[in-house]
């Protein structure tokens, strides 16, 4: 017998005029003339979008779903180098405190997934540096919901720059200058196009990070490899975070474009996991990175209803006997 939690990411399909990444780019930023309006009105959109998140969390203890991903596009241009020396932590720690606040209470589990431009293995320093510079915001965020960033971040490994192998290597190198705050927060998952999951093993075992296993990209990119055999391992190197194993579950589009998320999660496929893993943990959180969001949550709870070897625990978490 397992326990599932299940999660969704970011934005939800259900609760109306949402959104937590409302943006605006530097070209906008520059059609206004006056500078500190400027500023003033991307800090609005900034705490717009963590009122936005605290609503989406209230909407999330109203349905059990007690995990969930923070969008990365908080806070607007937050990283931009024309714009370092603007403290946009200051207008808006009452809101993150609230939130902290609020997760805490009802001892939700939150992660970030920062954008895919974020590459610790770079051979480009600039690359580099400024891939710190935004784990750097997604720290001072947690900071200012006062909470412990242990396993906040999951990320994938980066570029294979047509030769894994050093690729690799090179993020084992480059991990060295990572300040040891960032490092505490990063989980790492296998891709769907350069480094499956014994790639990630090697990583993750080497260095003490968390693995992510994503059973949709493992079927996309897998080069043969047999998941059920490195389980274990997979499990292991959870073994000394404060959190359950934590997954990535998806379903393919279809068959001609099996590397692209479905709008819902296909039960079968689903189940056909949970049945090889069962009794493995105690509990595992899946993260559902579908199109339809929490819409995709609600409907997997549904069908889940009317299988025998499933227990329903609350809306949004299960047994699987």
């Amino acid at each position: 017998m397992t326990i599932v939690r299940m999660g969704y990411v970011a934005m939800s399909m259900e609760l109306k005029n949402s959104s937590p990444s409302q943006t605006m780019t530097f070209s906008q930023f520059n059609m206004i003339n006056n500078k500190d309006a400027a500023i003033r009105k991307l800090e609005r959109l900034a705490e717009s979008n963590l009122e936005n998140c605290y609503r989406l969390l209230k909407h999330n203890l109203a349905h059990d779903i007690h995990f969930f991903r923070l969008s990365s596009k908080l806070i607007p241009l937050a990283t931009h180098e024309e714009l370092k020396e603007w403290n946009y932590l200051a207008p808006i720690k009452p809101v993150l405190k609230k939130i902290g606040n609020f997760i805490k209470k009802h001892n939700m589990r939150i992660d970030f997934h920062p954008d895919h431009f974020v590459i610790l293995n770079s051979s480009k320093q600039e690359i580099f540096l400024n891939s710190l510079k935004m784990l750097r915001l997604h720290r001072q965020l947690l900071k200012g919901m006062n909470m412990d960033i242990t396993h906040r971040c999951v990320m994938h490994v980066g570029g294979s720059y047509k030769d894994k192998d050093t690729a690799l290597e090179r993020f084992i190198d480059n991990w060295s200058f990572v300040p040891e705050e960032i490092q505490r927060m990063i989980m790492l998952e296998n891709d769907d196009k350069s480094f499956h999951s014994k790639d990630v093993l090697y990583l993750c075992e080497k260095l003490g990070i968390p693995l992510v296993f994503d059973y949709h990209h493992h079927l996309v990119n897998h080069e043969r490899e047999e998941w059920r055999e490195d389980w274990e391992r997979i499990v292991n190197t959870w073994s000394f975070s404060p959190f359950p194993i934590k997954m990535h579950i998806s379903s393919p589009k279809n068959d001609k474009e099996f590397r692209h998320h479905a709008d819902f999660i296909q039960l079968e496929m689903f189940l056909q996991f949970l049945n090889e893993i069962k009794g493995s943990v105690p509990q595992i959180d899946c993260m559902i990175e579908a199109k339809q969001k929490d819409r995709a949550l609600f409907k997997l709870m549904h069908d889940l209803k009317f299988r025998s070897e499933i227990e329903i625990i609350d809306g949004a978490s299960f047994k699987i006997i």
